[in-house]
């Protein structure tokens, strides 16, 4: 991280300057108006409102019924690529201090000497090797929650969510240039009686409030798909037991008594159990059988013979029943209207897409669609794009949420086959291992791919980068930083900040010196009137304010010089014009980390890749692309002198 550019600050470094009018402290009084209004601390809910609170142009506001924030249950699995997103917040290190890493999985099924007893017949690694430079976590989504509230109080913002507080109802006035959406907010008491309704008027609204969603409900939308009718049970628990894999994630398949999940919790002792109940009839609800915890302990014991569980505390526990459901749009505007409207009103989460917990997706899911969204609102609310970029939020994230829909469809029946039916062409390996293994892509949250839009360009250079796949997460690796030799993943120089990344690979040749490529795209980006960083960057930031440039060479570290390197790659930042050492890097020989091979880097002439600002590739291109890279980001930024 950096810190100090406009001067000296003692203290923690993570805690930002308050911005002007920002260093007030927190009340419950409700504003006339916001920009933006984020309704539910979920997950989605608290990384929206972790990126807008790097704004301080932005007011945004978020509220949640619940008298304070969660202290236990719920959602635990947090997947590679989540955690690359936790890297670009600042808080990735604490979660991987904190949390069980989930490093192997293992199978259970009926043991054929006597199929009332099960045994292990497969163990596989949960995460392929080079994945990821991050590990699969398991860790309370109250911390995940609690990491996100101190990024949004360490902001200059100081935002901080209202408790007690829900949307009731909300009505858009589509001719309305200014604060278009009026929204009836109700108080909770913390009993969760309803007391006083207040109105505010925002620009935009973030449904992050769950299946039930009001937001949802005020913009017509519904949720489709089906259930099926089964009940599971889910508790975390304290308890002894003589099944060696309790701190392994395990999947447990019997022959009558239903299916198990394993998963491990942080700290060495807790774990968590995902236990199959009873069939549900069609028209019946799970909470009509009146289950308890004592019934999940009981079937687990008996899913489990021979080994026993005994269970010494109970922390959560809850039953639900298995529901694949999906709505038509994530935002207010019908397909007929996308021509003529923009939209002022999104869903995301659990008030769009719902599905079975034990995939481990829905945090995952839920974050990654506001990941998806805040950079664009920010670009809208600052005035660096056009409303018409939202339009893309609800298209790029609904179809990804039926890719997962579809895929945890698939997994549900899987893992709810009795044994005998999830046998594959006879041989030992049973249909949930043989599943699991092929969908380690999907699960570690890295089978997301954008199509061709106008923020994710065609394929046309792919072979120029070949494993930096265009719509795809751009795939980190491990580099040497020229400024001052060290080791470090490229991938995390990128925070949550709403700026774009230009990684340009040298050729072989290529030292950065005059008449070399990498020399040549920085005067020209630097000086060419046609230039993106001129055209988009304001007069009053610095010139990696939007786009921001790293350059990586094939060369050994001691044959490359700082001072040869173009002034693009040392700029003068902040109120003092101080240089900025860290947008230089290399191949780091010594460890053997070669990022060209490893990514599959044209070595020759090199390549420039350009990742958005939630970390997707958008486009491949030449060094000399400069035409390209014009017109790329041309077709979605506003130049600065037309604002």
């Amino acid at each position: 991280m950096q810190y100090y550019v406009d001067g000296f600050r003692p203290g923690d470094p993570d805690i930002k300057a308050p911005a002007p009018s920002r260093d007030q402290p927190h009340n419950d009084t409700v504003p006339k108006t916001v920009d933006v209004l984020i309704a539910g601390c979920g997950p989605a809910g608290l990384c929206l409102a972790a990126q807008l609170a790097g704004f301080p142009e932005i007011t945004t506001m978020i509220v949640e019924p619940k008298p304070g924030p969660m202290e236990k249950g719920q959602a635990d699995g947090v997947n590679v690529r989540s955690m690359e997103m936790f890297q670009a917040f600042g808080f990735a290190e604490k979660i991987k201090r904190e949390a069980y890493w989930v490093n192997q999985t293992t199978f259970w099924k009926p043991d054929p000497a006597n199929t009332d007893h099960i045994t292990r017949v497969g163990i596989t690694q949960d995460v392929a090797d080079d994945q990821s430079e991050m590990p699969h976590t398991i860790v309370n989504q109250a911390r995940i929650h609690q990491l996100f509230l101190d990024v949004m109080e360490n902001s200059p913002t100081r935002l901080e969510p209202h408790y007690g507080l829900r949307v009731i109802d909300l009505k858009i006035e589509t001719d309305a240039q200014d604060h278009p959406v009026s929204v009836i907010l109700e108080r909770v008491d913390e009993d969760g009686s309803a007391g006083e309704r207040v109105t505010l008027r925002a620009n935009y609204v973030v449904g992050c409030d769950g299946a039930r969603s009001n937001v949802r409900k005020a913009i017509g939308g519904k949720l489709h798909g089906d259930a099926a009718h089964q009940a599971w049970g889910v508790m975390d628990i304290l308890a002894n037991s003589d099944f060696p894999d309790l701190r392994r994630k395990c999947l447990i398949q019997s022959t009558k008594e239903g299916n198990v999940l394993i998963i491990p919790r942080e700290g060495g002792y807790m774990f968590r159990m995902y236990v199959e109940l009873d069939k549900l009839n069609p028209d019946e609800r799970v909470s009509n059988r009146n289950l308890t915890s004592d019934h999940i302990i009981a079937a687990a014991n008996r899913i489990m013979r021979p080994y026993t569980i005994d269970v010494k505390e109970v922390v959560w526990w809850s039953i639900y029943e298995i529901g694949h459901r999906l709505t038509d749009k994530f935002d207010d505007v019908p397909e007929e209207e996308a021509a003529t409207r923009t939209p002022r009103v999104f869903t995301a989460g659990d008030a769009c897409h719902t599905h079975s917990p034990k995939a481990g997706q829905g945090m995952n899911v839920s974050m990654g669609d506001t990941f998806n969204l805040g950079w664009k609102l920010a670009h809208v609310l600052t005035g660096r794009s056009d409303a018409r970029l939202l339009h893309s939020y609800s298209a790029e994230r609904r179809e990804e949420a039926r890719r997962l829909v579809e895929t945890d469809h698939k997994w549900a029946r899987i893992m709810s086959a009795p044994p005998g039916a999830s046998e594959i062409d006879g041989t030992d390996m049973p249909r949930f291992q043989k599943q699991f293994i092929e969908n380690l892509e999907f699960t570690g949250g890295l089978a997301v791919r954008y199509d061709p839009s106008e923020l994710t360009a065609e394929p046309t250079h792919q072979h120029l980068a070949t494993g930096q796949t265009v719509g795809k997460r751009f795939h980190s690796a491990p580099v040497l930083r020229l400024s001052d030799a060290k080791r470090l993943q490229l991938g995390h120089v990128a925070e949550a900040d709403g700026r774009w990344r230009i990684y340009a690979f040298a050729g072989r040749q290529d030292t950065g010196a005059e008449g070399g490529a990498i020399h040549g795209l920085c005067t020209w980006l630097e000086n060419d009137p046609a230039s993106p960083v001129r055209r988009f960057t304001r007069g009053n930031e610095d010139i990696d304010g939007l786009i921001d440039l790293r350059a990586i060479f094939q060369q050994e570290f001691e044959s490359l010089k700082y001072e040869d390197m173009p002034t693009l790659l040392r700029p003068a930042k902040g109120r003092y014009g101080l240089h900025d050492f860290e947008k230089v890097f290399c191949v780091d020989h010594k460890l053997g980390a070669d990022i060209y091979e490893m990514r599959g880097i044209e070595r020759l002439d090199g390549c420039m890749i350009i990742v958005r600002p939630d970390q997707y590739v958008a486009h491949v291109l030449p060094l000399g692309g400069y035409e390209a890279l014009s017109g790329f980001f041309g077709a979605f930024l506003i130049p600065q002198d037309q604002r």
